[in-house]
Protein backbone atom coordinates (compact mmCIF):
# COMPACT_ATOMS: atom_id res chain seq x y z
CA UNK A 1 0.00 0.00 0.00
CA UNK A 2 1.43 3.38 -0.65
CA UNK A 3 0.08 6.48 0.05
CA UNK A 4 0.77 10.28 -1.73
CA UNK A 5 -0.03 13.16 0.66
CA UNK A 6 -0.89 16.42 -0.62
CA UNK A 7 -2.29 19.14 -0.21
CA UNK A 8 -4.96 20.63 -2.84
CA UNK A 9 -6.09 18.93 -5.44
CA UNK A 10 -4.02 18.34 -9.20
CA UNK A 11 -0.86 18.09 -6.72
CA UNK A 12 -1.50 14.28 -6.82
CA UNK A 13 -1.10 14.46 -10.57
CA UNK A 14 1.07 17.28 -11.04
CA UNK A 15 3.78 16.18 -8.43
CA UNK A 16 3.06 12.27 -8.46
CA UNK A 17 1.01 11.19 -11.49
CA UNK A 18 3.55 9.30 -13.00
CA UNK A 19 4.45 6.91 -9.89
CA UNK A 20 0.84 6.83 -8.74
CA UNK A 21 -0.51 5.24 -11.96
CA UNK A 22 2.97 2.81 -12.67
CA UNK A 23 2.48 1.65 -9.15
CA UNK A 24 -1.51 0.89 -9.91
CA UNK A 25 -0.78 -0.60 -13.23
CA UNK A 26 1.02 -3.10 -11.27
CA UNK A 27 -1.69 -4.41 -9.00
CA UNK A 28 -0.75 -2.05 -5.75
CA UNK A 29 -3.27 -0.56 -3.43
CA UNK A 30 -2.13 3.36 -4.19
CA UNK A 31 -3.93 6.16 -1.78
CA UNK A 32 -3.67 10.03 -2.31
CA UNK A 33 -5.14 11.48 0.50
CA UNK A 34 -5.80 15.45 0.11
CA UNK A 35 -5.71 17.79 2.92
CA UNK A 36 -7.71 20.80 1.37
CA UNK A 37 -10.37 21.40 -1.81
CA UNK A 38 -8.03 24.15 -3.65
CA UNK A 39 -10.44 26.92 -2.67
CA UNK A 40 -7.97 29.64 -3.74
CA UNK A 41 -6.61 28.35 -6.97
CA UNK A 42 -6.33 30.78 -10.16
CA UNK A 43 -8.73 29.55 -12.49
CA UNK A 44 -7.22 29.25 -16.24
CA UNK A 45 -10.58 29.31 -18.62
CA UNK A 46 -12.46 32.22 -18.89
CA UNK A 47 -15.66 30.25 -18.95
CA UNK A 48 -15.12 29.71 -15.77
CA UNK A 49 -13.66 32.94 -14.45
CA UNK A 50 -17.16 32.80 -12.43
CA UNK A 51 -15.89 30.22 -9.87
CA UNK A 52 -13.89 32.37 -7.84
CA UNK A 53 -16.12 35.73 -7.99
CA UNK A 54 -18.68 33.06 -6.05
CA UNK A 55 -19.67 34.54 -2.63
CA UNK A 56 -20.68 30.63 -1.28
CA UNK A 57 -17.05 29.49 -2.73
CA UNK A 58 -17.67 27.83 -5.70
CA UNK A 59 -14.40 26.93 -6.79
CA UNK A 60 -13.81 24.18 -3.75
CA UNK A 61 -16.54 21.93 -4.64
CA UNK A 62 -15.93 21.82 -8.77
CA UNK A 63 -12.21 21.28 -7.59
CA UNK A 64 -13.24 18.54 -6.15
CA UNK A 65 -15.13 17.06 -8.76
CA UNK A 66 -11.94 17.37 -11.23
CA UNK A 67 -9.73 15.81 -8.81
CA UNK A 68 -12.52 12.62 -8.63
CA UNK A 69 -12.36 12.82 -12.11
CA UNK A 70 -8.34 12.84 -12.13
CA UNK A 71 -8.19 10.15 -9.15
CA UNK A 72 -10.17 8.06 -11.44
CA UNK A 73 -8.13 8.20 -14.66
CA UNK A 74 -5.32 7.17 -12.29
CA UNK A 75 -6.25 4.34 -10.95
CA UNK A 76 -5.86 5.29 -7.28
CA UNK A 77 -8.61 5.93 -4.37
CA UNK A 78 -8.37 9.18 -2.55
CA UNK A 79 -9.64 10.42 1.27
CA UNK A 80 -9.28 13.68 2.46
CA UNK A 81 -7.78 14.88 5.58
CA UNK A 82 -10.55 15.21 8.18
CA UNK A 83 -11.24 14.18 11.03
CA UNK A 84 -11.65 10.23 11.31
CA UNK A 85 -14.90 9.43 12.87
CA UNK A 86 -16.58 10.64 9.36
CA UNK A 87 -14.28 8.10 7.33
CA UNK A 88 -13.17 11.30 5.54
CA UNK A 89 -14.97 12.54 2.77
CA UNK A 90 -14.68 15.93 3.46
CA UNK A 91 -11.76 17.97 3.94
CA UNK A 92 -11.14 19.14 7.59
CA UNK A 93 -8.84 22.16 6.50
CA UNK A 94 -9.04 24.81 3.75
CA UNK A 95 -6.75 26.33 1.18
CA UNK A 96 -4.66 29.56 2.29
CA UNK A 97 -3.57 30.69 -0.84
CA UNK A 98 -0.08 31.78 -1.22
CA UNK A 99 2.26 33.17 1.48
CA UNK A 100 0.91 36.84 1.85
CA UNK A 101 -3.00 36.46 0.55
CA UNK A 102 -5.40 37.78 2.69
CA UNK A 103 -7.31 33.85 2.81
CA UNK A 104 -4.08 33.07 4.98
CA UNK A 105 -6.07 34.69 7.57
CA UNK A 106 -9.53 32.66 7.45
CA UNK A 107 -10.19 30.68 10.31
CA UNK A 108 -9.73 26.99 8.39
CA UNK A 109 -6.44 28.22 6.55
CA UNK A 110 -4.30 25.08 6.69
CA UNK A 111 -0.79 26.96 7.05
CA UNK A 112 -2.79 28.75 10.23
CA UNK A 113 -3.47 25.38 11.45
CA UNK A 114 -2.20 24.02 14.99
CA UNK A 115 0.58 21.81 14.29
CA UNK A 116 -0.52 19.24 16.65
CA UNK A 117 -3.91 18.86 15.39
CA UNK A 118 -2.72 18.32 11.46
CA UNK A 119 0.01 15.82 12.99
CA UNK A 120 -2.38 13.92 15.05
CA UNK A 121 -5.23 13.75 11.97
CA UNK A 122 -2.30 12.31 10.19
CA UNK A 123 -1.46 9.84 12.86
CA UNK A 124 -4.60 8.85 13.29
CA UNK A 125 -5.15 8.66 9.33
CA UNK A 126 -1.94 6.34 8.86
CA UNK A 127 -2.54 4.16 11.99
CA UNK A 128 -6.14 3.40 10.57
CA UNK A 129 -4.67 2.72 6.71
CA UNK A 130 -1.26 1.49 7.36
CA UNK A 131 0.83 2.04 4.81
CA UNK A 132 3.86 0.90 3.38
CA UNK A 133 5.21 3.53 1.50
CA UNK A 134 4.32 7.45 2.15
CA UNK A 135 5.19 9.73 -0.29
CA UNK A 136 5.16 13.76 0.56
CA UNK A 137 6.57 16.80 -0.17
CA UNK A 138 10.17 18.48 0.56
CA UNK A 139 10.42 20.90 4.06
CA UNK A 140 10.11 24.05 1.28
CA UNK A 141 7.02 22.58 -0.08
CA UNK A 142 8.45 21.95 -3.76
CA UNK A 143 7.90 25.34 -4.46
CA UNK A 144 7.22 26.90 -1.11
CA UNK A 145 3.49 26.98 -0.97
CA UNK A 146 2.45 27.21 2.76
CA UNK A 147 0.13 24.77 2.49
CA UNK A 148 2.69 22.41 0.58
CA UNK A 149 4.99 23.15 4.08
CA UNK A 150 2.42 22.58 6.82
CA UNK A 151 1.65 18.93 4.75
CA UNK A 152 5.38 17.79 4.75
CA UNK A 153 5.92 18.88 8.62
CA UNK A 154 2.23 17.34 9.59
CA UNK A 155 3.45 13.81 8.09
CA UNK A 156 6.66 14.35 9.51
CA UNK A 157 4.77 15.30 12.98
CA UNK A 158 2.74 12.48 12.33
CA UNK A 159 5.55 9.71 11.90
CA UNK A 160 6.93 10.86 15.51
CA UNK A 161 3.41 10.48 16.56
CA UNK A 162 3.03 6.77 15.72
CA UNK A 163 4.92 3.83 17.31
CA UNK A 164 8.15 1.98 15.75
CA UNK A 165 5.71 -1.18 14.45
CA UNK A 166 3.06 1.70 13.19
CA UNK A 167 5.41 3.40 11.00
CA UNK A 168 5.59 2.66 7.42
CA UNK A 169 8.58 0.83 5.93
CA UNK A 170 9.53 3.63 3.78
CA UNK A 171 8.98 6.99 3.19
CA UNK A 172 10.00 9.95 0.67
CA UNK A 173 10.14 13.38 -0.20
CA UNK A 174 9.42 14.56 -4.04
CA UNK A 175 12.50 16.65 -5.30
CA UNK A 176 14.10 16.76 -8.98
CA UNK A 177 17.41 15.96 -9.98
CA UNK A 178 19.13 19.13 -11.51
CA UNK A 179 19.98 17.59 -14.58
CA UNK A 180 16.65 16.59 -15.81
CA UNK A 181 15.58 20.21 -15.18
CA UNK A 182 18.20 21.51 -17.52
CA UNK A 183 16.91 18.86 -20.26
CA UNK A 184 13.41 19.18 -19.98
CA UNK A 185 14.34 23.08 -20.32
CA UNK A 186 16.71 22.13 -23.48
CA UNK A 187 13.58 19.59 -24.91
CA UNK A 188 10.68 22.43 -24.31
CA UNK A 189 12.97 25.26 -25.96
CA UNK A 190 12.59 22.44 -29.44
CA UNK A 191 8.95 21.57 -28.70
CA UNK A 192 7.02 24.17 -27.25
CA UNK A 193 5.69 26.57 -30.32
CA UNK A 194 5.69 30.32 -30.17
CA UNK A 195 1.63 30.52 -31.29
CA UNK A 196 0.63 28.50 -27.46
CA UNK A 197 1.97 32.20 -26.41
CA UNK A 198 3.38 29.91 -23.33
CA UNK A 199 6.60 31.30 -21.65
CA UNK A 200 9.76 28.93 -21.89
CA UNK A 201 11.96 28.52 -18.99
CA UNK A 202 15.72 29.67 -20.00
CA UNK A 203 19.00 27.89 -19.00
CA UNK A 204 19.57 30.50 -16.43
CA UNK A 205 16.31 30.56 -14.86
CA UNK A 206 16.45 30.08 -11.22
CA UNK A 207 15.43 26.24 -9.95
CA UNK A 208 12.46 25.44 -8.22
CA UNK A 209 13.53 24.88 -4.53
CA UNK A 210 12.88 21.07 -4.64
CA UNK A 211 15.90 21.09 -7.27
CA UNK A 212 18.67 18.97 -5.81
CA UNK A 213 21.72 17.80 -7.16
CA UNK A 214 21.52 14.27 -8.53
CA UNK A 215 23.46 12.74 -5.84
CA UNK A 216 21.30 13.65 -3.38
CA UNK A 217 18.75 11.60 -5.37
CA UNK A 218 17.73 8.06 -4.29
CA UNK A 219 14.92 6.39 -6.45
CA UNK A 220 13.51 7.14 -9.72
CA UNK A 221 10.06 6.22 -11.25
CA UNK A 222 10.47 6.15 -15.11
CA UNK A 223 7.59 5.13 -17.24
CA UNK A 224 6.27 6.34 -20.33
CA UNK A 225 3.15 4.75 -20.26
CA UNK A 226 2.05 5.83 -16.87
CA UNK A 227 3.02 9.67 -18.27
CA UNK A 228 -0.12 8.87 -20.65
CA UNK A 229 -2.40 8.23 -17.65
CA UNK A 230 -0.75 11.28 -15.94
CA UNK A 231 -2.01 13.69 -19.01
CA UNK A 232 -5.19 12.71 -19.26
CA UNK A 233 -5.70 12.85 -15.05
CA UNK A 234 -4.16 16.15 -15.88
CA UNK A 235 -6.48 16.92 -18.04
CA UNK A 236 -9.24 16.78 -15.83
CA UNK A 237 -7.89 19.80 -13.74
CA UNK A 238 -8.79 22.06 -16.58
CA UNK A 239 -9.48 25.09 -14.13
CA UNK A 240 -6.11 24.85 -13.25
CA UNK A 241 -4.15 22.98 -15.60
CA UNK A 242 -3.63 23.64 -19.64
CA UNK A 243 -2.24 20.57 -21.01
CA UNK A 244 -0.57 20.33 -24.10
CA UNK A 245 1.81 18.01 -26.11
CA UNK A 246 3.90 16.72 -23.98
CA UNK A 247 3.78 19.92 -21.41
CA UNK A 248 1.98 21.88 -19.60
CA UNK A 249 1.17 24.99 -18.00
CA UNK A 250 -0.28 26.76 -14.74
CA UNK A 251 -1.95 29.98 -14.37
CA UNK A 252 1.13 31.74 -14.70
CA UNK A 253 1.56 30.52 -18.45
CA UNK A 254 5.06 29.05 -17.96
CA UNK A 255 5.38 25.74 -19.96
CA UNK A 256 6.32 22.65 -18.04
CA UNK A 257 6.98 19.31 -19.46
CA UNK A 258 5.59 16.24 -18.82
CA UNK A 259 8.60 13.90 -19.38
CA UNK A 260 7.57 10.24 -17.63
CA UNK A 261 9.81 10.52 -14.84
CA UNK A 262 9.46 11.01 -11.01
CA UNK A 263 12.76 11.31 -8.44
CA UNK A 264 12.27 10.99 -4.67
CA UNK A 265 14.67 11.14 -1.53
CA UNK A 266 14.42 8.31 1.14
CA UNK A 267 13.42 9.56 4.66
CA UNK A 268 14.36 7.83 7.77
CA UNK A 269 10.36 7.41 9.26
CA UNK A 270 11.48 8.00 12.50
CA UNK A 271 12.87 11.47 11.77
CA UNK A 272 11.98 12.44 8.51
CA UNK A 273 15.49 13.46 7.68
CA UNK A 274 16.91 12.19 4.32
CA UNK A 275 19.38 8.95 4.28
CA UNK A 276 22.25 8.89 2.32
CA UNK A 277 22.62 7.09 -0.83
CA UNK A 278 23.43 3.36 -1.13
CA UNK A 279 24.42 3.61 -4.29
CA UNK A 280 25.83 5.99 -7.35
CA UNK A 281 23.21 5.13 -8.90
CA UNK A 282 19.36 5.80 -8.66
CA UNK A 283 17.26 3.06 -7.94
CA UNK A 284 14.49 2.47 -10.47
CA UNK A 285 11.15 1.87 -8.26
CA UNK A 286 10.54 3.00 -4.50
CA UNK A 287 10.22 -0.32 -3.42
CA UNK A 288 13.31 -1.11 -4.38
CA UNK A 289 16.81 -0.89 -2.71
CA UNK A 290 19.31 -2.24 -5.23
CA UNK A 291 20.39 -0.78 -8.91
Amino acid sequence: RLLFVHAHPDDETLATGVTIAHYVSRGHDVEVLTVTLGEEGEVIPPELAYLTADPDGALGPFRRGELETAIARLGARHAFLGDLGDRYPTPRWRDSGMAGMPSASHPRAFAAADAAAAANAVAAYLRDRRPDVVVTYDREGGYGHPDHIQTRRAVEGALKRLRPEERPARVFEIVTPRSWVDADRRWLAEHVARQTGLQVPGSDAPYAVSVVDDDVVTHVVIDDAARERQESALAAHRTQVSVHDGFYALSNRVAARLSGREAFVRLDPASGERLPPKSEMWFEGLLVDAP
